[in-house]
């Protein structure tokens, strides 16, 4: 495709789907801080950098596709969080949103937490040196193998979500000799105004055991029967991608309500809740997340507003951010391979990942942003659908974006708030390897987590 602009004008078509942005931003070449990490800066030259180093050296030296972490970043969110909610509660990375050795060497530094939900998951917490009494195992569906892992290594708690569970934990504990430290995760009839496979605390879903008919009540009863279990606290998580507080607030007056409940008939005072994570953050320049001080600030409110109401100490209180903190410290670098215009409609630009590296838009209809990377352009906007390389049509990775009409084989793409659930949702569809993890910071990089290669494939094929 040519370099020369296009004639006068953004060129977008007439199918622009309703509800997604019309009309090109004011400059292509600008970065809006909003979804993009802290070190990211466009250079003298024109290419966009992090942590001190350019995308085109990052291209030759990694190649494409790759994610791009701004370490500096990741520990000021890490930090950021913790000083929020201060000493008197706890801050737990969930793992699921992106986990390695190195991601737990930074949690660890920073003082964090880390929450896990597979056995995987628990093996990396531990090899990346993370203490094992701050861990704790979630997980609708724990084998007795991961269970029997986290009691031996010693986890400071596994949360309990059904009735099966309460039994397979306490009689791993008892067999071992152990007294396991355990909360119950209760489904509090909260629907988080969220997407529809990602809202967790209505009843009708997999997770936890519903507080209606009594169930939570009933679950409680169980595990304070039981010698190899210690109940400390409640677990509730409403969603993800959450920017309304509201829900918090029905959800912990919920949640407070059964410990009145456990209080006046067991004349127990349980001293944790967990309200869980799911806090959103901004994918486009449209969203407006909240901040970690204006989070703990609302949190702590109506978790000690409803314990006066109902006659109880303030328990400690924890929470799970994990997009929150990593989602927003990562890029996506592509290379543009073939460009194709549809007069009338849009051009659509092919990169070489997709959907194996990026699930999130044919999984969850996730919107993302997109910028010419490697270089500036004076060109004018074209309305773009940026789209992998695998063999379906759903796979799509930008649906509508404006490029400048100049984009063309060769360039670099960057696609911020890549951070979460892309490399930890990845995939091999179509025998593709899986890019590299590389971490950024004061003008060095180094990777993480390797690119996988197709030796690596065969090795698994025994045939």
């Amino acid at each position: 495709m040519s370099r020369s602009a296009h004639p006068a004008g953004p060129r977008h078509g007439d199918v622009l789907p309703e509800g997604h942005f019309t009309a090109p931003p004011a400059d292509l070449n600008g970065l809006d801080a909003r979804v993009w990490a802290r070190t990211v800066e466009r250079g003298a030259e024109g290419a966009v950098a992090v942590g001190g180093v350019d995308v085109s050296t990052l291209a030759e030296e990694f190649g494409t596709p790759g994610y791009f972490l701004d370490e500096e970043d990741f520990r000021a969110r890490c930090r950021a969080w913790r000083e929020a909610f201060g000493p008197e509660a706890d801050v737990f990375y969930a793992g699921k949103a992106f986990l390695s050795r190195a991601v737990v060497r930074w949690l660890t530094e920073e003082g964090l937490h880390l929450d896990v939900c597979s056995g995987g998951e628990l093996a990396t917490a531990l090899a990346g040196g993370m203490p094992a009494e701050r861990i704790a195992l979630h997980g609708n569906n724990k084998s007795e193998a991961e269970i029997e892992r986290a009691v031996e290594a010693g986890v400071g708690r596994i949360v309990l979500d059904s009735f099966q569970e309460i039994a397979r934990v306490a009689h791993t504990a008892e067999r071992l000799g152990r007294r396991q430290r355990v909360q119950i995760r209760v489904t509090v009839g909260v629907e988080a105004h969220t997407h529809e496979f990602i809202a967790t605390a209505h009843e009708d879903q997999k997770f936890g055991i519903p507080l209606a008919e009594g169930e939570a009540a009933e679950a409680v009863r169980r595990v304070l029967m039981l010698d190899g279990l210690e109940l400390t606290g409640i677990h509730s998580h409403i969603g993800s991608q959450i920017f309304d507080m509201a829900g918090f607030e029905v959800s912990a007056r919920r949640v407070v309500g059964l410990l009145r409940e456990v209080r006046d008939e067991h004349g127990v005072e349980l001293p944790e809740i967990d309200l869980g994570g799911g806090l959103g953050i901004a994918y486009t320049p449209q969203d407006d997340p909240r901040e970690p001080h204006e989070i703990a600030k609302a949190l702590g409110a109506i978790v000690t507003r409803e314990c006066e109401s109902a006659g109880l100490a303030v328990p400690r209180i924890s929470v799970e951010p994990g997009r929150a903190i990593v989602g927003p410290t990562a890029f996506t670098l592509y290379r543009v391979g073939t460009v194709k215009e549809l007069d009338g409609l849009r051009t659509y630009v092919s990169v070489d990942g997709g959907m194996s590296d990026n699930i999130r838009t044919a999984l969850y209809d996730a919107e993302y942003t997109v910028s010419l990377a490697s270089r500036t352009s004076t060109a004018e906007p074209t309305l773009c659908r940026v789209v992998g390389k695998h063999c379906e049509s759903g796979d799509i990775v930008v649906r509508d974006a404006f490029l400048p009409s100049d984009v063309a084989p060769g360039d670099l793409l960057a696609v911020p708030a890549t951070g979460a659930y892309c490399r930890s949702m990845a995939s091999n569809y179509n025998h593709v390897p899986r890019p590299p993890v590389v971490a950024v910071r004061d003008g060095a990089a180094r990777a993480i987590v390797r690119r996988e290669t197709e030796e690596d494939l065969l090795r698994l094929d025994v045939g």
